[in-house]
This record gives C-alpha cells, structure tokens and sequence, in this order.
C-alpha cells in the first residue's frame, strides 16, 4: 500500500505538469510570419559586408581582455548586429542613434546583457527559486525582470541557464535548477515565458538557452573543463530542459564554451544542426559564449581564426560573441568560395526576425527619463520577498526550535553573512557587476531581524572574518577585488572568543553563515563543500555555549553541514534571497511565512579535493 508520501510526490509533478503548458505537438515558432516576411525583404537590401555585420555582438565597454575600443566606427559601417555589456541608458541610446541614424539601412542594434535574477530588484538565484518546485515562482520573477530590462533598453537576456549539474563543486550550478531533468525542464518553460510572453513584442525580452549542451558536466566540477557524456545521459538527462524551453518559444540558444566529447561545442555540427534544428525543429538564432568562436583554435579544433569562422558558421553558429573572428574572416570565406553567400543568408534571417519581433524598427530607443522610476517600483520589492521566502528550505527544525518569538529581548547574530548586502543578492546581478550599484538598497538577515523585533531587543553582532579563495573567481577579478587573507592564529581564537562571549550572553543564537557570492559563479568552482574560513570553528563555539541556534545559510551550491544536521537544532536555507532577502529570512524565522521548499540538488558525501 502507498504512503501518503507517494501521493504528494504525485501531486507535486501533476502540478508541475499542468502548470507548465507541455506540449506534446512540437515546437513553437519563436518569431511572427510578418516579422520574418519584412527580414526577408531586409536581407534583400543588404551587401554582404552588413549581412556579416549582424553576425557581429560586440563589447560595449572598454575593459583589459575584452576590448580595447568602442564599437561606434563599425556601427557606423553597419557591422554590428548585437552589443553586450553595456547597461548604461545614455550610453545604449547613443549607440543606437549611431545604428539608426548613420549606418546605411538603419538597422537598430540588439542590446544583450545576462538578466538573470533580477535587473535593480535582485530575485533568489535561480538554484533558490528551483527549490520553491512552482514554475509560476521564477515566470513571476522573469516577467517583471523583462519589464525592468526593456525599460532600461536591454531587448536580449543569456539566461536561462539549463544545465543539468550534478557536481556541486561546479561554481555554475548557482544559475540553474540542480541536478533534475524534469525540474529543469519546468523551470526552463517558466522563465521562457517570464521574459518572452505569449509572443515576443515591444515589452519582452528574447531570451538565450545557455549553455548548449552539457557544460554543467566539466570533468571535476572544473569550469570550462571538458565534458564526456554518454548519449544515454546525454538524450535522457542534459538535453531535457534545452528542449523543453525550444518547445516553449525560446528564440535563440547560446553555444557552450567546452569541448563535448572532444568536439568544441561551439563547432559542433551534431549539436546545432542535427539536434537543435533538424531533430526540434528550432527556427531562432544560435550565439556563441563570450569569445568561443576564437577559442575553437584554443581547443585545436580550427587551424587558424579563418579556419574557426568556418567551422563554426558550419555547424549552425549564428552569432560571434565578441572575438570579431566572424567580422574579420566570413566575407573572405565566401569570396573564395568555402561558405555560400545563401549560408550565410540563413544565419542571419533569424536574427533581422528577433529585432523585427522585439519592435526595434518602431521603438529603437528607451525613455531614459522613466528608467529609474520603473526600476524602483515598490511593487518589485514586494514580489522579491514573497518569491524568497517562496524559495526558501527547512532542513531541521529540533524541539520546535522555529518559529522564533517576537518577543525575544537578547538576540546573536554571528557570522560574515549577517550584515552583508552584496553578498545577500547573489553574484552576477545587473548593476552591481557592470554598473554603479548602490542602488538595490539590500536588506540584510541582520537588518530583517532587526525590523521584525524592533528598537526594545539587544541584537549583538559578531560577524568573524570574511572567508577568503586561494584564488580570486572571476566576479571578484571583474570587480577588481583581491583576496582576503585568511586570519592569523591570533585572530582567530579572537573571533572565536567573541562569537561564544556574545552566544552566552543571548536568548537565541543565529548564525548567518555560507559563502561570499563571489565563490559561486562562473569560474568560482571549489574543491570542497565545507563551510568556507573560520565559519565551522564558529559554528562549534557557539554550539557549545548550550543556547539554541538557528543556523541560516547563504549559499549559491549545498554545503556539507554534517557536523551542523546533528549539534545545531535548526537549519535554515535561505540560498542567496535577494534585495529584501533579510526580510524574507526574517518571515521564515518568525512563523509568518511558512518554508515550504524542497532543494533541487544534493550532496553525496564529502568531497576529496584531491580526486577529479
């Protein structure tokens, strides 16, 4: 006989099932009939030098080891079909203007940022809003992300990220929905038509599949290391979620860095072409990964960047992220012969129907004017935090430690995590990275506490030093930040002295406790799970003192909390909430909002960092 267990398991996945639309009848077109009728006729016009052009996405910004100049010369010549990395409003208009205005047809540029939490109102990483198992969490999320993206005059997102990982080393796992396939798939769906719509028209944003397929499973949990699938996995497992969003409408893809069973994912015909368009039917465009297409000779895959250009147009790739190896080498290609004109016609239909779609051709420019009144709207913090504690995981609750009562009069609050509000929302948000930040106004967990108790509790705070990586992930190198030294000896029993002196003096410990964004991301893969710095000799002291604690983790990746699911009565995880995250804890932590997430990925055991 059937538990009552195996009966909610049913209900979740009917609820997943019916919320999500599937369709069992094929794919949906991604662009309109007109929007494709008027590229048509726009392609008609153009020489070959332009139809290369908007196969172009080119840096936005000047940055060492990303460009050295501003695209504006070759806008001008019609030679940029995409820019990214820019998301300043006066900047984008301005860059338009020269598209609209100066090049010779007057074909608008497609701005392209990764949207992937969040624009100013930063929602749960992705990893956290999977855990919430309602699709209708991230669509929610996604949908009033697009707003704020086209109100800030970004028309293309590269997420969402569906890679299936099931390596919690891998610093990337942070952006998808764990280790899943049919999770993945019903997230997919929902963010597709969070950003897209029902259609793709003056308010959506086209979103960008990433990253075609199987990077989520890099030998080691190693960023950009190679993959090796069997096509058992491959069908059954990594493919799902990518299918899933092509059947919901997702207008293009974006081609992976590594190799997949040592071919280059970005030169692999199999992958774009026999599978993506021939087998799914797909009719959007296909971009590269930053630099990708010029890291096929990296790979040894291509003998030279002519050599590049021509095997990655060959195999499907429509668009060159920003290594100018199609702008410098696809014209030669068909002048000798090697790539037909018609070939390249192809690749760029798709791309002229995107802009036609998104209503680039009547709306080029954005109201620079309404940017920060749309992006502020109280409406979006509110949605924030329902969707955080929405996302939110109850791990233990022993002797009924939760909920907290309000009336508390001696409250700790231990840990680097406590009072830190870039690390609350999460690495890769919009304008922290790229943009002035400062503007998102983060509430910490130590701020939520604070609010929920009021100005008559003693709050004490000791937050131990800030865990430091050996050696610094590319969040922290884009920023500019060095590595923390770890502390002295001295230090730390001075830390550890603090924290046990603050826990005995309190009614209630919490312990904020996790990792610093940064060391979840892109390029931010670790070698172990364990609680990172002094945080787990913290932890430990403040056990001791015999008060109860609530530990609340912070964290883009599951942790190992051996020690913790068994000395600690209560576990909390909270992820990386977002801008009103310390709020959101706070609700959780107080009984008003009930945790009723179920994590999306698990750890196996401890990991030896010295095993692949």
């Amino acid at each position: 006989m059937f538990g009552r267990g195996y009966f909610g398991v049913i209900l979740l996945y009917a609820s997943l099932w019916t919320s999500t639309g599937l369709s069992v009848y094929g794919q949906a077109h991604p662009f309109s009939p007109e929007a494709k009728q008027k590229a048509e006729a726009l392609l008609k016009q153009m020489n070959l030098d332009e139809k290369v052009g908007q196969l172009n996405q080119s840096a936005g910004i000047v940055m060492p080891g990303i460009s050295d100049q501003k695209p504006d010369d070759l806008i001008t010549q019609g030679k940029v079909g995409s820019v990214l990395w820019l998301n300043d409003p006066k900047e984008i208009n301005r860059l338009q203007h020269i598209a609209v205005d100066k090049s010779r047809l007057h074909v608008p540029i497609l701005f392209g940022f990764d949207v992937i939490h969040g624009y100013r109102t930063v929602f749960p990483v992705p990893l956290a809003m999977a855990s919430s198992w309602d699709p209708s969490v991230e669509e929610q999320a996604q949908h009033l992300a697009a707003q704020d993206a086209r109100a800030a005059g970004i028309q293309w997102t590269f997420t969402p990220m569906v890679d299936i990982a099931r390596d919690a080393r891998w610093g990337r796992i942070v952006e998808g929905a764990g280790e899943d396939p049919y999770l993945g798939s019903a997230m997919a769906r929902a963010q597709v038509r969070g950003f897209q719509g029902e259609k793709l028209g003056p308010d959506s944003v086209l979103v960008c599949v990433k990253h075609f397929a199987g990077y989520g499973a890099a030998d080691g949990g190693r960023d950009y290391d190679s993959s090796y699938i069997p096509e058992e996995l491959m069908q059954n497992v990594y493919l799902k979620p990518f299918h899933a969003a092509s059947d919901a409408g997702a207008g293009s893809f974006m081609s992976a860095y590594m190799d997949l069973n040592d071919v280059p994912a970005s030169g692999n015909h199999w992958l774009l072409t026999d599978v993506l368009r021939k087998q799914w039917g797909f009719e959007g465009l296909v971009l590269s990964d930053a630099f990708a297409v010029g890291s096929l000779q990296v790979h040894g895959f291509a003998r030279d960047p002519e050599d590049a250009a021509y095997k990655a147009i060959s195999a499907g790739l429509n668009m060159d992220m920003a290594s100018q190896t199609y702008t410098r080498n696809l014209a030669k290609l068909v002048k000798d012969g090697k790539v037909s004109e018609s070939e390249i016609d192809a690749m760029v239909l798709p791309v002229l129907e995107a802009k036609y779609a998104l209503g680039l051709f009547d709306h080029p420019y954005l109201d620079e004017a309404q940017v920060d009144t749309i992006l502020s709207r109280p409406e979006g913090l509110a949605l924030e935090r329902k969707l955080a504690g929405r996302s939110m995981v109850l791990l233990r609750n022993e002797n009924h430690t939760l909920p907290l009562a309000k009336n508390l009069k001696k409250v700790a609050v231990i840990g680097p995590l406590a009072d830190s509000g870039h690390d609350v929302e999460g690495g890769w948000t919009v304008e922290g990275l790229f943009g002035p930040g400062g503007k998102s106004h983060p509430v910490t967990v130590l701020a939520g506490i604070k609010n929920k108790l009021g100005p008559d509790a003693q709050v004490t705070v000791v937050s131990g030093p800030e865990p430091s990586r050996i050696f610094a992930g590319l969040l922290d190198q884009l920023s500019g930040k060095k590595p923390v030294p770890p502390p002295t000896p001295q230090e730390t029993a001075g830390w550890i002295a603090k924290a046990k002196s603050a826990a005995a003096a309190a009614d209630m410990v919490i312990a904020v406790m996790g990792e610093t964004s940064s060391m979840s991301s892109e390029a931010a893969s670790r070698a172990s799970l364990d609680l990172p710095g002094i945080q787990q000799q913290m932890l430990e002291a403040i056990a001791a003192t015999g008060k109860p604690v609530v530990l609340v983790l912070e964290n883009g990746r599951p942790l190992d909390i051996c020690w913790a699911s068994e000395h600690v009565p209560a576990i909390l995880e909270a992820w990386y909430p977002g801008t009103q995250g310390g709020d959101a804890v706070a609700d959780v932590l107080f009984g008003e909002v009930n945790p009723s997430g179920y994590r999306g990925v698990g750890v196996t055991g401890r990991y030896d960092p010295y095993l692949p």
